[in-house]
């Protein structure tokens, strides 16, 4: 329970500090959108995503984190354009966000592929569970002498906007963005205000042919900060004929990631991923545990002929 309170007080005081509050997914191939609108539209398919992460198992109050995507290329007045949703649910110890996100991408042709410039509008639904356990002591704040901690349930709702440019050309794709421009605030008392930091991305990836043309290698990076952390994700993925991937990825600092999947049928693909703490909290706790569904339909529109290939980069 002590462990609880740490998180809670994490939570409630350094909220507005220095920490990112982006929940982390090791599969971010399959969830661009989530930080970057500029990618919706980007593969000729309808796509749905479903994603599970279960962080840190066996640490009591870890962070669990779902996420559904949606996203589709449509025309409009002889210009590409794209459209999605994502619904994102975290929680973390006893605080939890329920955000739902729309996103909007214009489409242009640049050199051999394509450039989104998106936008996302969204809404965040906060909420924190007062169901303290204070330990006795001096050394422990009760939430009665301390007006920056709720004395009782409370949920905030917030306002959240997203921006962000991707260009795909069916080799090599490249991603800048930034969530939570506004960085609303979230006000769970009159005394705090803590926010939502602005977060930046830039992700990148490329397709490296090999000798066996049914086989590719996809080297992939992911750098994320809120401008006082930083985050660099590094690794890359063998893939067999767009059916069957595995591959290793290193975040610095934090863990080693293992990821593996495959297509069940036409479209239909599901992936896994394990992480393997690299820092202290490797003793307290069983790894993290990611899970992947994903379904592709494919479209037949009249656009710039483009060499789309697998989907293990989008």
């Amino acid at each position: 329970m002590k462990r609880i309170f740490g998180l809670i007080i994490f939570i409630v005081t350094v909220f507005p500090g220095n920490a990112q509050q982006d929940p982390q997914f090791s599969q971010s191939m399959y969830n661009i959108m989530m930080f970057n609108p500029g990618y919706v539209g980007s593969k000729n398919a309808i796509c749905a995503t479903a994603v599970n992460r279960q962080q840190w198992v066996g640490f009591e109050g870890a962070p669990v984190s779902s996420l559904f995507t949606v996203n589709s290329p449509f025309r409009l007045f002889g210009a590409d354009h794209g459209a999605g949703l994502h619904i994102l649910n975290d929680e973390a110890g006893f605080e939890t966000n329920l955000s739902i996100n729309a996103s909007y991408a214009f489409r242009m042709n640049l050199g051999n592929g394509k450039l989104g410039i998106g936008f996302g509008l969204g809404v965040i639904n906060s909420s924190l569970d007062a169901d303290w356990f204070v330990p006795a002591g001096e050394d422990f704040t009760t939430p009665s002498a301390d007006p920056s901690i709720p004395a009782g349930n409370e949920t905030v709702l917030t306002v959240d906007f997203s921006g962000g440019l991707f260009y795909y050309d069916g080799d090599l794709y490249v991603g800048i963005s930034s969530t939570h421009i506004n960085e609303p605030a979230v006000e769970y008392t009159q005394s705090a205000r803590p926010f939502r930091s602005r977060h930046y991305y830039l992700t990148a990836g490329y397709r490296l042919p090999m000798k066996n043309p049914s086989v590719s290698a996809l080297p992939a990076v992911l750098l994320q900060t809120d401008g006082a952390i930083a985050q660099l994700n590094i690794g890359a993925i063998i893939d067999y004929n767009s059916r069957l991937w595995g591959g290793l990825f290193y975040r610095h600092g934090a863990a080693i990631v293992g990821i593996a999947g495959v297509e069940l049928f036409n479209g239909i693909n599901i992936g896994y991923s394990y992480d393997f703490s690299t820092t202290a909290i490797m003793r307290h706790n069983k790894g993290s545990h990611e899970f992947m569904l994903r379904y592709c339909f494919d479209l037949d529109m009249d656009r710039t002929p483009q060499r789309y290939r697998s989907i293990r980069i989008l």
